[in-house]
Order: structure tokens, then C-alpha cells, then sequence
């Protein structure tokens, strides 16, 4: 399976992910985590906490729509496994992320910006097992 190479794209995607981080943070002082902010969703602390929860995530829903009015065309998505790997993938995810106190965006964009210890030792551990996973997967398993 050939990954699309796509600068541009992806330069301005990290942008976009920065600047709401930085607005996140200026604005309300909060973290820009999606496993922080999907738990926080499910078990509210406070009104104020559902509201700006529940808006960034129905903004990231509503988002393949707002690209379709602009461009006129959908984001293309292939998602080359089943639906009950994508489930599993799901949970083994969601695990990782209550496991290691955090997601790869929280820890990898908001908390190596804010210098955190613990974001400085999840991130490289990340990345580390995404590259093993991956060539596990192309190399040794050939999917």
C-alpha cells in the first residue's frame, strides 16, 4: 500500500491543528486533547465544560462538509481494513490513550509545546511503536 505524498495538505492541516490549539488555550486555557476532550464530553464537569466540548467536536463532524462547500468536492477517504478492525483499532486506541494519560495530539501538540515531562517521554514512545507497527505490518505480515 503506497502512502500519498501530500506537503502541502498536510503543512496546512498542522497548521490549522496549531492555530486551534493556541486559540483553545488563549481562550478558554484548556488543552486540545481529543481524548480529553470526547471524556470530558461524556462525564461534564460543568456546563461550561460540556458547551465548548460539544462545539469543538460537532465543529470536527460538521468539518468534510465545510471543505465540501468550499471546494466543492468531498474529502477522499480509503479505509483499507474491515469494520471490525477499525473497531478494534478503535478500542486498542482508546485504551493507549487512558493508558498513557493522553492522546498523540494532546501530548504531541499541546503538551511538547507546553514542555511537559511526561508529553516528552509519550511522544518519541509513539512514534517508536507507530514505525514497528508499520513495518510489522508491511514487512514481516505483508499487508
Amino acid at each position: 500500500m503506497e502512502t500519498a505524498f501530500t506537503p502541502f495538505a498536510s503543512f496546512g492541516g498542522g497548521l490549522a491543528i496549531g492555530l486551534g490549539a493556541v486559540l483553545l488555550m488563549l481562550g478558554l486555557g484548556r488543552i486540545m486533547g481529543a481524548t480529553g476532550i470526547l471524556s470530558g464530553l461524556a462525564f461534564p464537569e460543568s456546563r461550561e465544560e460540556f458547551a465548548w466540548r460539544i462545539a469543538l467536536t460537532i465543529g470536527m463532524i460538521l468539518a468534510p462538509g465545510v471543505i465540501f462547500v468550499v471546494t466543492g468536492a468531498m474529502p477522499s477517504l480509503s479505509v483499507p481494513v474491515s469494520p471490525a478492525m477499525i473497531v478494534i483499532g478503535g478500542v486498542i486506541v482508546g485504551l493507549g490513550g487512558s493508558l498513557g494519560s493522553g492522546c498523540t495530539s494532546g501530548h504531541g501538540v499541546c503538551g511538547l509545546s507546553r514542555l511537559s515531562v511526561r508529553s516528552l517521554v509519550a511522544v518519541p514512545t509513539f512514534m517508536a511503536t507507530g514505525a514497528i507497527t508499520v513495518f510489522l505490518i508491511r514487512h514481516v505480515f505483508g499487508g
